[in-house]
């Protein structure tokens, strides 16, 4: 495998960089802008119909900035200061252990100080120079797609919190054991966890930017489904625990096209050091699965970017908003539920089913999906002067 971005060059360009970028996180930083493109087209594209609209905003200027603006300011400064720089003076040693390194108390004190005096007179006095005797309120427009930066910080942040908490709930024993390590280790992200808690956020966000609630489900819906199989390369690539059961059964020959590790895979190298130690192996993640798998996060990017290039032929043809939600409900929790009869997680009794915390969700995510339809429909019938139908009806009136 290739915990490092930097193992993935190395082997198919023969090269020896040393770049202390994990693959798993490079792979969300990829997911997150992916999915921040399609979020940003979508509200362009949901705008020009005249589906949802810019909203008027008053902001103070000429005002000097204020304490908390600078607090949060030199914070930010101290936190780059300390790591960023104590990265530099410690480069071997962050190579060697990133995710260590940044967690841990390490890094430059006296740059963090000096970062943080930066970030606090830079502002000060950028706000001093535009400062007017009499601040005064503007009122300027506010369009969707310009909220696309804080949509996508906010599904991020609060992800990233709900698939912790979720994948904690999952993983008990382990939190009792060690609970510091438990909750801010880098490993162990619950997906849906964080689909679910984010989508609270992101929807409370967009209705308090008048951004209706099936309009804002629709367009993260393509969006969300992109970043998805995105994000599961990288556990692909980093080995992260993602994987299925053992698969012990010889490749079918009509799938001998296809290479081995498609069928079965042992994840050397794996990001998570499971297995029985590689022969010869010197280093870190030097271990690989006593038997072979499923490789159940590569079959999940390839049905994940099926399921994506449905949603975007379908967005322009469904007159209901909401319906391309609740498609997107159905497909990823019926992916989610067969694949999680081959993966690897904890198992409970659900509705005299087996089925792990992943599976449970998606048999909800499909049951939502199918009362989306309802739902939506019920809600279109409430508000048709916002429907694409009313719309449409509208557009064409004004051109004949």
């Amino acid at each position: 495998m290739f915990p490092r971005i930097s193992d993935l060059i190395n082997y198919l360009f023969g090269s020896h960089l040393d770049i202390p970028v994990q693959s798993y996180g490079f792979m969300m930083a990829v997911a997150f802008l992916s999915g921040g493109w399609v979020l940003y087209h979508e509200l362009k594209r949901l705008e020009k119909a005249k589906l949802i609209h810019a909203i008027p905003k008053k902001t103070l200027q000429g005002a000097p900035a204020t304490i908390q603006e600078l607090i949060f300011s030199g914070l930010l400064g101290f936190i780059l200061g300390w790591k960023v720089i104590g990265i530099a003076l410690n480069y071997q040693e962050f190579v060697r252990h990133p995710q260590e390194f940044i967690i841990s108390g390490e890094g430059s004190f006296i740059a963090g100080i000096l970062m943080a005096v930066l970030f606090v007179v830079l502002p000060y006095y950028q706000k001093k120079r535009k400062q007017l005797t009499e601040p005064v309120l503007v009122e300027t427009l506010i369009h969707p797609y310009q909220l696309t930066g804080n949509i996508a910080l906010i599904a991020g942040v609060s992800g990233i919190i709900g698939s912790k908490i979720f994948d904690t709930m999952e993983h008990l024993p382990e939190l009792i054991k060690d609970p510091i390590e438990t909750i801010f280790s880098f490993s162990g992200l619950s997906f849906y966890g964080g689909l679910i808690v984010a989508a609270f956020a992101v929807v409370y966000y967009a209705n308090k930017n008048k951004i209706r609630f099936p309009f804002i489900t629709d367009v993260t819906a393509p969006a969300l489904i992109l970043a998805y199989p995105i994000g599961r390369i990288g556990c692909q690539l980093s080995g992260d625990g993602c994987w299925g059961i053992p698969n012990l059964a010889t490749k079918p020959s009509w799938l001998g096209f296809l290479p081995d590790w498609m069928w079965a895979f042992q994840f050397p190298h794996n990001v998570i050091d499971e297995g029985v130690p590689l022969a010869g192996c010197i280093g870190n993640h030097c271990f690989v699965l006593l038997h072979p798998v499923y490789p159940t996060s590569f079959y999940e990017t390839l049905l994940g970017l099926i399921i994506f290039g449905v949603l975007w032929l379908l967005r322009k043809h469904l007159t209901i908003p909401g319906y391309l939600f609740s498609i997107y409900l159905i497909l990823n929790g019926t992916e989610r539920f067969f694949i999680e009869q081959i993966r690897v997680n904890p198992v409970y009794h659900f509705l005299n089913l087996n089925l792990t915390q992943a599976g449970i969700i998606a048999v909800v995510l499909i049951i939502l999906g199918f009362t989306g339809f309802w739902f939506f429909k019920w809600l279109d019938k409430r508000n048709p002067r916002n429907s694409v139908n009313a719309v449409a009806n509208r557009k064409i009136k004004n051109e004949s």
